[in-house]
């Protein structure tokens, strides 16, 4: 057992007592204040959270000794918040002219949370990493960060109980060893303060003196992206108590500063006893809600509307200068880089008047011969996402992308999985074609309905998994252009058509093309390249593309104009009246699919409107699949497509073949209808 820790002991513990509360007046009198008014929602517990650097700089040696003995400084701490609340109300009342017993109402409990962001315990040593925790930091104040993997059930633990000695009547309180199972140990001898002691070793237990708390466990996994190579991440068990419960779900990115102590694992036969360590929490922040918001300053917002001021005349090619941001070592390949755009940016979530909702997240597959770039796509996207999980086809499993039930001390409990640990993110699944049958079944309701639907070992639930979906897959053998993509894929058509874009790269043999590449990879290793690059392709770097893709996210919110809808639904017509349309595709999810992408590309272009060029650029992503008929005559093979000189005059061409369908589409439902 590793040693114990030295006892907290102070020279005056009066005068510790009384720099607790002066500390709490000076900068927490108006929180306890607040504490004190009505609550609609009955809590009996509140926290008060005190900035650990703010304290440093009150009273350096109280701070020290919170962070060498948490567990009894925290008491004190709870007691001097507790006494000041007391305070606070007697004041209330006095002011009110009313009496003590004039109100009914229940006492209300104070715990003091510490918050140490911005402080010097933010340090390796007081914050280090879940797996370099180690015996040295037990018994100290320690933050940990990492992902919610499993969260069990909130149940009820005993805090508390009174005993009374049956030959002194003397009254003690007894507290129940969490580390120990929460078991409770009696005194040898009665704890009397008389100058003879009782010697009593009789004790009897008072009635209604438990007292309950409630009690969480949840396991944290080490963020993978923080991660060396070839390390596994550690996990760790944390224990939430009274208001902290229920505060964070699986898949939360949290950070945990608490107390780190040790249980013993479980009695097995034969099987040798170890101490487990385990951190009992103080306070819990959520940090994947606000990775966003802290990210953007407002210098950097005015710098997204300069940019697009000066690219008024020409929005295109502003347009085509952040996607040349995309994966920038990787020549071309416009159509990808445009469609993963509108993949990470997406559409907007309808929900209609009865409640069902249409999702906003598109999803896409990437189809392509062997070195066409498409594992480089999913990593630089899980780098531009705010939160993203990436797995391989061959190592998932159904269990493992959706929810595992797992065992934990006689309790089922649910573990999560690759895409309820992307919720709100991006899910890459690479090598998409080797996952079996079963388990690529096991998503279409995570893609489509966003949730997931578990009736595992008694637990019956629904999971949200508002997830954007990336796959990529090689095409089984030698690509056929005279198939359908399901021949050619092995996927199944309902699989299929969940997703929004399906890009087929095929590597043929274009001897221009090849001249082109080999030129920009042998360009990019020569001293000459170095350091020059043009002025607006050097503002947009790997983190002015998150800032942006998150800033458009959250403050655009796209509707369809008149002329876009009327191409939309052109378009559409006309592909399900095609004789050379592939059923799997052309489904209603087709129309949704060119609204949500006609809704990613007006954010893209930093508006509030789709308009008919939002619309055609939705349209050209589609035709660019190659799995559907080919009404506007577009590139063909997306591994050549290729930034042009000037986008916005070709896209004056593209235009108006397109308004020559919607007026042929015109025409022909006016014959029908007649």
């Amino acid at each position: 057992m590793p040693p114990a820790a030295e006892e907290f002991a102070v020279d005056d513990l009066d005068e510790f007592e009384s720099r607790l509360d002066s500390f709490l007046n000076r900068f927490h009198a108006d929180d306890l204040r607040r504490i004190l008014l009505p609550d609609p929602d009955g809590k009996l517990h509140f926290p008060l959270v005190i900035d650990f650097a703010e304290l440093l700089e009150f009273d350096p040696e109280v701070a020290h000794q919170l962070y060498d003995y948490p567990k009894d400084v925290l008491e004190l701490f709870d007691a001097a918040a507790q006494r000041a609340l007391d305070k606070f109300d007697a004041a209330a009342r006095r002011a009110d002219k009313r009496k003590a017993g004039d109100e009914t109402m229940e006492k209300k409990f104070v715990h003091v949370r510490v918050n140490t962001s911005g402080s010097a315990l933010e340090c390796p040593e007081a914050s280090p990493s879940i797996g370099k925790v180690r015996v040295k930091h037990r018994g100290t104040l320690l933050t940990l960060k990492g992902t919610v993997i499993r969260s069990g059930g909130v149940k009820m633990i005993e805090g508390e109980r009174k005993y009374q000695c049956r030959k002194c009547k003397c009254r003690f309180t007894v507290h129940p060893e969490l580390e120990a199972g929460n078991r409770i140990t009696l005194p040898a001898s009665c704890k009397s303060k008389s100058a003879k002691g009782c010697g009593g070793a009789n004790f009897q237990l008072i009635e209604d003196s438990i007292t309950c708390h409630d009690y969480q466990e949840i396991k944290i996994q080490e963020n993978i992206q923080l991660l060396g190579v070839g390390s596994i991440p550690r996990s760790m068990p944390i224990i939430l108590m009274d208001d902290l419960v229920d505060i964070v779900k699986a898949g939360d990115d949290v950070v945990v500063t608490g107390r780190l102590s040790a249980k013993w694992s479980p009695d097995i036969k034969d099987v040798r006893s170890n101490l487990d360590p385990m951190l009992i929490a103080n306070f819990v922040r959520r940090t994947n809600e606000l990775k966003s918001d802290l990210d953007i300053p407002v210098e950097i917002i005015n710098k997204f509307e300069e940019f697009w001021a000066a690219s008024r005349a020409t929005p295109l090619k502003g347009r085509n200068s952040i996607l040349k941001g995309i994966c920038p070592q990787i020549y071309g390949l416009f159509t990808v880089k445009l469609a993963v755009a509108l993949t990470l940016i997406g559409g907007v979530q309808h929900v209609d008047a009865s409640g069902t909702k249409v999702r906003g997240e598109p999803h896409m597959l990437l189809v392509g011969d062997p070195g066409t770039g498409k594992s480089q796509f999913l990593k630089f996207a899980a780098k531009l996402s705010n939160r993203s999980v990436i797995t391989t086809g061959l190592g998932s499993t159904s269990a493992g992308l959706t929810v595992t039930a797992v065992k934990d001390g006689g309790e089922w409990m649910l573990e999560a999985g690759a895409l309820v640990l992307a919720d709100g993110g991006l899910c890459c699944i690479d090598e998409f074609d080797s996952m079996r049958e079963h388990d690529r079944t096991t998503i279409h309701e995570a893609m489509e309905q966003q949730t997931i639907s578990i009736a595992k070992a008694g637990l019956v639930t629904t999971l949200n998994t508002r997830t954007t979906v990336f796959g990529a897959t090689n095409p089984k053998g030698q690509y056929d252009p005279n198939e359908s993509l399901s021949v050619n894929t092995t996927l199944s058509g309902p699989l299929l058509s969940r997703f929004d874009i399906v890009l087929v790269l095929l590597d043929t043999k274009n001897k221009k093309w090849d001249k082109i590449v080999s030129s920009h990879i042998l360009a990019e290793n020569t001293e000459e390249k170095k350091g020059k690059t043009s002025d607006p392709e050097v503002m947009w770097t790997l983190s002015m593309l998150r800032r942006y893709i998150h800033y458009v996210k959250q403050h655009f919110k796209p509707v369809l104009t008149k002329e876009a809808e009327r191409v939309i639904s052109s378009y559409y017509q006309r592909q399900r009246q095609s004789g050379t349309r592939n059923a799997a595709r052309t489904t209603v999810r087709m129309l949704e699919s060119l609204i949500r992408l006609a809704q990613a590309h007006a954010r893209l272009m930093f508006r509030n409107c789709v308009t008919k060029l939002d619309a055609i650029a939705a349209i050209l992503c589609i035709e660019s699949s190659m799995t559907t008929s080919a009404i506007v005559d577009t590139a063909g093979n997306a591994l050549h497509s290729n930034f042009t000189e000037n986008p916005d005059q070709e896209c004056i061409l593209k235009c108006d073949s397109i308004a020559y369908l919607s007026k042929n589409i015109k025409y022909l439902t006016d014959e029908i209808s007649n």
